[in-house]
């Protein structure tokens, strides 16, 4: 005998998650009002290949969110001229534009890699008169004649010699670079054993911060300072 009350539940079939994913960001953006995530949200609908949950993972908005606040403390919010190495999708850019501490005039993005140019673009998308995403590699731009007043560099464990790279900046350049310690990644060409080796590799003639925020597998230097 069936019970009339009971009900076979209907099946569905599986939900795209890249859909869900985007539904809920949009959701989110609206219960904010963030701009960020609104841009996220947009990411996600426009570059559907693109790997925003790794740029966006807990580890790396803690690092960036490290960094956004410590270079406000340490060097203040206004800069004419931001250059952002290895910028990838535009991430820290994205966090400084909006952030109201700070006030910016431009910020480059530079990448080797030439598919990241169109996500950073429309991460940062409502600001698109400040910024710019640049397929370039970092050892053949000209710091000396373009001197941007901070040049930004989160990956230096991807550099196989941070000292021949920071040489081409002028003296005196502000600088915020991160590293760490992380030997297991197999790009990660010259991680860190310690804040003070990073420190006596990148040979800063002031440094006005150093730091280090730990995380699950690996602990994530910065130093703030000038060439």
């Amino acid at each position: 005998m069936v019970n009339a009350t009971t009900s076979t539940p209907t099946q569905r079939p599986a939900d795209d998650p890249r859909e869900l994913a985007h539904d809920l960001v949009r959701g989110l953006a609206a219960y904010t009002g963030n701009s960020l995530a609104a841009a996220v949200a947009r990411v996600i609908a426009k570059h559907p290949d693109a790997e925003i949950g790794t740029a966006f993972n807990h580890k790396q908005v803690a690092c960036k969110m490290w960094a956004r606040d410590q270079l406000h403390e340490t060097l203040g919010g206004r800069y004419t001229r931001i250059w952002l190495m290895g910028g990838w999708y535009g991430v820290l850019a994205g966090m400084l534009f909006d952030d109201p501490r700070f006030e910016i005039g431009m910020i480059e993005s530079f990448d080797i890699d030439p598919g990241v140019e169109a996500i950073a673009r429309t991460l940062t998308a409502a600001h698109s008169s400040a910024f710019q995403a640049i397929t370039a590699d970092m050892y053949g731009l000209d710091y000396r004649a373009a001197r941007p007043d901070l040049v930004i560099n989160t990956s230096c464990e991807h550099i196989p010699d941070i000292g021949a790279w920071l040489s081409l900046l002028p003296q005196g350049c502000r600088v915020l670079l991160q590293s760490n310690d992380y030997f297991a990644e197999p790009t990660h060409v010259n991680a860190m054993p310690t804040l003070e080796a990073f420190a006596a590799d990148a040979k800063l003639s002031e440094v006005l911060y150093a730091g280090q925020l730990p995380q699950k597998k690996y602990t994530r230097f910065m130093l703030i300072g000038r060439t």
